[in-house]
């Protein structure tokens, strides 16, 4: 099994796994939530140390091993990406496996079990044309003031979503224009959309123009923006303009 598939097969199979979970109807929201992102942990750990023994590993819901930093594969997963979304039933949650190559997202697959959707960064499809009026994804519980500034100056229209996976799978489906988070995430939370929106020629990097690096001693990742690469200038401006003022 390729890399790829290996990637998209594990992000199905605990997408399965955790609607499984869910439909029990026998745990809490609270415990629901516990339960879904172990559940989804283990297999998800124990499939790549087996098939997979000598890459490294970071995960969300794992201690993390210092023995990562040293190896040039790492495979970062993020079990469940918007528990509270999965708990509820919604749509906006997602299943994140990547591989990163010396810091760089290679491979990924974001798995969106309410929409019964992979999407891999070895099958790119076309991101369909933006509309006259932009279309912004922010969090439906916290908006960062800075996405809402920026979708202010440019007329954007917000679009309130759960998880990060499913804001940053929003622009690559072609249902927003504009993933701008300044609000703080850790690499399991972009290293898999970011390599699934790169290969499918979006824009991505930090709200600086920066480059996104992963599989860091630090895990935390303070910003992102990932959009249409027509768009990223101005965006980019516009935060540096909002910055400065």
């Amino acid at each position: 099994m390729t890399d790829a598939d290996l990637a998209a097969h594990l992000a199905a199979v605990a997408g399965r796994l955790l609607t499984e979970v869910r439909d029990s109807n026998l745990l809490s929201l609270k415990a629901l939530g516990k339960a879904g992102d172990a559940t989804a942990n283990q297999f998800l750990v124990h499939a790549l140390r087996e098939q997979r023994p000598d890459d490294g590993l970071l995960s969300e819901e794992e201690k993390d091993n210092a023995d990562r930093l040293a190896r040039s594969r790492v495979w970062i997963v993020d079990p469940v990406d918007g528990t509270r979304e999965y708990g509820e039933a919604r749509t906006d949650w997602a299943v994140h496996v990547a591989l990163a190559v010396d810091g760089v997202p290679v491979i990924g697959a974001v798995a969106l079990p309410g929409l019964g959707v992979v999407l891999r960064s070895d099958q790119p499809a076309a991101v369909t044309p933006a509309p006259e009026r932009l279309r912004m994804v922010v969090s439906r519980t916290r908006p960062a003031a800075e996405a809402v500034a920026v979708a202010e100056r440019l007329g954007a229209e917000l679009l309130p979503m759960g998880s990060a996976g499913a804001k940053a799978m929003a622009v690559v489906r072609g249902e927003a224009d504009i993933y701008l988070h300044t609000g703080g995430q850790y690499e399991w939370d972009s290293c898999a959309p970011v390599a699934v929106a790169l290969a499918h020629g979006l824009h991505c990097s930090r709200v600086d123009g920066s480059p996104l690096v992963y599989n860091q001693a630090d895990t935390y990742m303070p910003d992102l923006l990932i959009c249409r690469k027509e768009h990223a200038p101005r965006v980019l401006a516009l935060v540096r303009e909002i910055g400065a003022g």
